[in-house]
């Protein structure tokens, strides 16, 4: 005698279901933030390599020039900048043809910060400085040559040479490169709204202008890293900065605090870029 077997057909039911994506849920809300911020922290560090690289490839190139890159060799022409060259006034710099080209690797190129989308600017004139990588130069204090004419005050004697090492004081305290971008905007002709952007910017600005020390700079560092930017130094070393400060300046309509983009440090002076 065959005794049958019934089969029995497992399934979920719906509270089952329920159950089990409520679970999924929760899951990826827990780990989706982690991932997040280990994304965030892992474009940091490479950012943080690439600022090194350009500190270190400017000692290089002081070792053989004598002074550190200048930041906009014969600024008039407009043609030359530290991270590269272009034939004409509205090309694109390029990185490969620029003062510092022989002491970067590979391909003698800036490389660029992965959290900042140069890309993506580079389609309109928000790239107008592509090349620099989303990475800015003491150009006022580092990149030029400088003479002191007052209290806080100063002129450039020759923009084709960049400072001598040894009048940099405080090279622990000095910046050299740095996170940067521009925040600007212009006002709607049909709307009193204001269009405001981003774009690509090579200068780390000091607080005040040399020439001018009562007049505030619009500030340039970009504090694009969970609130924080990448700094390298002029002994060397690389850390990150919060930021303490920013001024919203009369020529462009826009807060660039909103962009995150302001200074760093307590003191409302240049003693972070200056080399006294």
């Amino acid at each position: 005698m065959r005794i049958g077997c019934r089969k029995t057909r497992v399934a979920f039911t719906l509270v089952e279901l329920l159950v089990t994506l409520g679970v999924t849920t929760l899951l990826i809300s827990i780990l989706v933030p982690s991932l997040s911020a280990a994304r965030a922290q892992a474009q940091q560090a490479v950012c943080g390599s690439n600022l090194r690289q350009l500190g270190n490839a400017n000692f290089y190139y002081a070792d053989d020039e004598g002074v550190y890159v200048p930041g906009a060799s014969d600024f008039i022409a407009n043609l030359q900048r530290w991270h590269g060259q272009r034939n004409a006034i509205g090309e694109a710099f390029d990185s490969s043809r620029g003062p510092l080209a022989d002491y970067l690797v590979p391909a003698g190129e800036v490389k660029r910060c992965p959290s900042f989308d140069s890309d993506g600017l580079a389609t309109d004139v928000r790239g107008f400085e592509r090349g620099s990588g989303g990475y800015g130069y003491n150009n006022r204090f580092v990149g030029t040559q400088t003479a002191k004419v007052g209290f806080n005050e100063y002129v450039v004697t020759d923009d084709r040479g960049g400072a001598y090492a040894s009048d940099v004081k405080r090279p622990g305290e000095t910046l050299m490169f740095s996170d940067a971008a521009l925040a600007q905007g212009r006002s709607s002709r049909s709307t009193s709204a204001t269009r405001t952007w981003l774009i690509e910017y090579g200068f780390a600005e000091p607080r005040f202008h040399l020439q001018y020390p009562g007049a505030r700079a619009t500030p340039s560092i970009h504090f694009r890293h969970r609130q924080r930017a990448n700094v390298a130094w002029c002994d060397g070393h690389v850390d990150r900065r919060r930021m303490t400060f920013s001024h919203r300046s009369p020529f462009y309509p826009v807060d660039p605090a909103e962009f995150s983009i302001g200074w760093f440090g307590k003191a409302d002076d240049n003693s972070l870029f200056d080399l006294d």
